[in-house]
């Protein structure tokens, strides 16, 4: 391919040229689909205790009719129907319709997220100056068959980072924001709940890099080569009831330029990339992590072209 002519004609197409729609989100995230079973536990409120709200994506807007807002690390997901408590002595499992790799493509080596709703104190409110994170534990344990079960040591259902819903909101926005966070993107593992504290506001919406946060999980250590099966359970003297908003797979990283995953850089990438032109801050078009799809990973895929 005469790579410079290719350009060229790229140049002079609009982002609508191929029939593409512009959009800044990521693809959907592919979450636990089933419930296996759910046992409510002492201490949950009656209207939490609809496990169905364990599926699905991460809550990003909240407080519908009450309070509404963008989920943030100072404003967790609160109503009923988008968390489920798990209570003393309760448990909930739940499944994925196709198995959650190990898979080296994924960032950091995470491969799982679970959500809860966790949150932050506002140290300096309402500027949004991070403080303790507030969190309700939750035990996770991981199987391939439903059978034999492994716990994840040191992570809580709970208790990881805060979600965050969009990437250009206030900490008290009252609207939708305009650029989705990914909730298939893990944060980098260095960022953990404690290391939030002092942090201002642009500096933990920074700190998330486009993700949502959630907490990590890295098959490896585990050895486990894939987990269906997810299980949380919480012991019957436990300090507190968690909450959980949602399961997800963490997504694998394409090839270079690569943005469908078929194996092949081509014109269907090339329609992918045109669509999602301008500000993009958590979509797979943005292949150098700026931000912004423009010439650089233009570049990026013709360089890669097949």
């Amino acid at each position: 391919m005469d790579v410079t002519r290719m350009a060229a004609l790229v140049a002079a197409l609009a982002p609508g040229a191929l029939g593409v729609t512009a959009s800044a989100d990521a693809p959907a995230p592919r979450c636990a689909s089933s419930v296996g079973s759910y046992a409510p536990g002492a201490g949950t409120g009656a209207a939490y205790r609809n496990p169905l709200a364990a599926l699905g994506p991460p809550t990003r807007f909240t407080g519908v009719g009450m309070e509404p807002g963008p989920v943030t690390p100072f404003r967790p997901a609160f109503m009923p129907g988008e968390i489920v408590s798990i209570g003393r002595g309760g448990s909930l499992v739940v499944s994925f319709e196709q198995p959650v790799l190990d898979d080296a493509r994924h960032p950091f080596g995470i491969d799982l997220i679970v959500y809860g709703n966790a949150f932050c104190a506002d140290a300096e409110y309402p500027s949004g100056v991070a403080s303790a994170t507030f969190s309700e534990g939750g035990t996770i344990e991981l199987s391939a068959d439903g059978v034999t079960w492994v716990a994840v040591r040191g992570a809580e259902a709970d208790g990881g980072l805060p979600t965050l819903g969009y990437s250009d909101v206030d900490p008290y926005a009252t609207e939708h924001g305009l650029v989705p966070t990914d909730p298939a993107r893990p944060v980098d593992p260095a960022l953990t709940p404690e290391s939030l504290a002092g942090l201002a506001w642009d500096e933990l919406v920074a700190a998330y890099g486009g993700a949502a946060g959630g907490t990590g999980i890295d098959l490896a250590p585990l050895g486990l080569a894939s987990a269906r099966f997810v299980r949380i359970s919480v012991a019957a003297d436990a300090a507190f009831v968690p909450e959980v908003d949602a399961i997800v797979a963490v997504r694998a990283v394409p090839a270079a330029g690569d943005l469908d995953g078929d194996g092949a850089v081509n014109g269907l990438d090339l329609g992918i990339l045109l669509g999602a032109w301008g500000a993009c801050a958590s979509c797979t078009a943005d292949m150098n992590g700026d931000g912004t799809v423009d010439g650089l990973d233009l570049g990026a895929m013709l360089g890669a072209w097949s």
